[in-house]
């Protein structure tokens, strides 16, 4: 099989195109800059028409993760590349799909489960109602549910009997790899940090990053999955109790909570919103577990207690001392 994969360099696309290589796929990135690879890496600029086309043109999947981390503060010049490094990269490939001759059976695309609405009594499955209109939600949190909107739309014009596209609208994805959200949260914990945020009650939607890979696999190879599909662990967790499982897990018997204010200064001073940690998103996988999907995680507890054994697995021993 040959898989493209636009953003194939961060976090998640990594591990998707090792895990693909591995299987003994082609494997082809699309990337803004030069990284060495065991795979080709074809550059573009996710806006315009290039050679890259050609590796769209006869493949069996397209996968496109490109996209800046919203982890900064939500500036005007901020969200403004926010929304561009999502809705470029999907028009141009859209437009690319459009020109093959042979285009790719299944898109599968990036979206967010944030495109819900904020809910703190019951889940949101792929009919949940979307965000932005909530009572009480602040303006600036209104931004990632547009972007959501923005992303997924971008990508109606390759919606054709050929191409079969997939809005993978993914909670967050937890892998023990350096450089991923995990060892943000981890480094919270090891520093004593890891307490309640705000009030705690709101919700966390996360996925193991290897359930998230098991369900590309799953999206690819079943022909009837298309529109949105929620990738997410079917127990969301709230904060405090997300946390706490994790300190369980690391073995740190105190976590300092962060209230309110004291939230709301730290990621100001961090260069970051408050709404990444403060939403609560609830958020469950309907479509996947309609479709018998065996989540290998279902449940954080579990999942923290793997990712914090990677860690460890893959770290010296003097990494974990006073």
């Amino acid at each position: 099989m040959k898989i493209v994969i636009a953003g194939g360099t961060g976090h998640l696309g990594s591990a998707l195109a090792l895990e693909r290589h591995e299987r003994g796929d082609q494997v082809v990135v699309l990337s803004r800059q030069p990284v060495p690879s065991s795979w080709p890496v074809v550059g573009w600029d996710g806006r315009s028409e290039g050679a890259w086309e050609r590796e769209v043109d006869g493949a069996d999947v397209v996968v496109n993760l490109a996209g800046r981390s919203v982890n900064c503060r939500y500036t005007t010049a901020n969200c403004g590349v926010i929304l561009a490094s999502r809705v470029d990269p999907t028009v141009a490939i859209a437009a690319a799909i459009g020109r093959a001759a042979n285009p790719p059976p299944v898109w599968l695309q990036a979206s967010t489960a944030t495109i819900y609405a904020q809910r703190f009594d019951g889940d949101n499955d792929e009919q949940g109602p979307l965000g932005g209109a909530e009572p009480g939600v602040p303006p600036s949190w209104r931004f990632s549910t547009a972007v959501a909107r923005a992303w997924e739309a971008a990508a109606d014009p390759a919606l054709a009997p050929r191409t079969r596209v997939v809005h993978m609208r993914s909670a967050i994805a937890l892998g023990a790899s350096p450089g991923g959200i995990f060892e943000v949260l981890l480094g919270l914990v090891r520093h004593g940090l890891g307490g309640a945020a705000g009030s705690g009650r709101q919700y966390m939607s996360w996925i193991h990053e290897r359930d998230w890979l098991a369900a590309v696999d799953r999206l690819i190879a079943d022909e009837s999955l298309r529109g949105p599909v929620n990738l997410a662990a079917p127990q969301p967790i709230p904060y405090a109790a997300f946390m706490r499982a994790l300190r369980e897990a690391w073995g740190m018997p105190i976590g300092l909570p962060a209230p309110g204010p004291i939230l709301a200064l730290g990621t100001r001073l961090m260069g970051t919103e408050s709404e990444l940690v403060l939403k609560s998103r609830r958020v469950i996988p309907g479509v996947l577990l309609a479709r018998g999907f065996a989540f290998a995680f279902p449940e954080w507890p579990a999942a923290a207690r793997d990712l914090c054994a990677q860690v460890r697995a893959a770290q010296p021993r003097a990494m974990f001392t006073a």
